[in-house]
């Protein structure tokens, strides 16, 4: 897509949390128009942290960092909304598309305020999918899923 380039991380494998940049915007695009995916590994859970607006131009973006995940056969992910300022059905659609692709138990949305759990509760899918509303929660479970199994 015009505009966008993909960036693809690599990380040492001493740091921790391993953390790397899947895709952002373009450089030369505004700030505060940055689109960006960060992915971070907590034991066996990917956690997806999504900034800016995540509409029908970048929800193909997301979808990319959503695949190159999902090629590492990952035990859960948690995509974190908490920082998206505009959720369209676009980027809805991709998150459906991750919870088909995992089980309810392997898959979470961090979504708090109007900007992302008010559309997903206007739309139903607050009941779709699991969501949590701060990252404190959401890793918690999936810590106490890893104690469980």
């Amino acid at each position: 897509m015009a505009g966008f380039t993909g960036h693809l991380g690599w990380v040492d494998s001493a740091s921790s949390p391993e953390e790397v940049r899947l895709l952002s915007t373009d450089a030369a695009l505004p700030s505060s128009d940055a689109f960006e995916v960060l992915v971070s590994h907590h034991g066996t859970t990917v956690l997806m942290s999504v900034s800016g607006e995540l509409d029908m131009v970048t929800a193909p973006q997301l979808t990319e960092s959503v695949d190159a995940v999902m090629s590492g056969d990952p035990q859960r992910v948690v995509i974190d909304l908490s920082d998206v300022r505009f959720l369209a059905s676009s980027g809805m659609s991709v998150l459906l598309d991750v919870n088909d692709r995992l089980s309810d138990a392997h898959f979470a949305v961090i979504a708090d305020g109007p900007n992302t759990a008010r559309p997903l509760e206007l739309v139903g899918l607050n009941g779709t999918f699991t969501i949590y509303t701060t990252l404190d929660a959401a890793l918690a479970a999936s810590a106490s899923a890893d104690d469980s199994a």
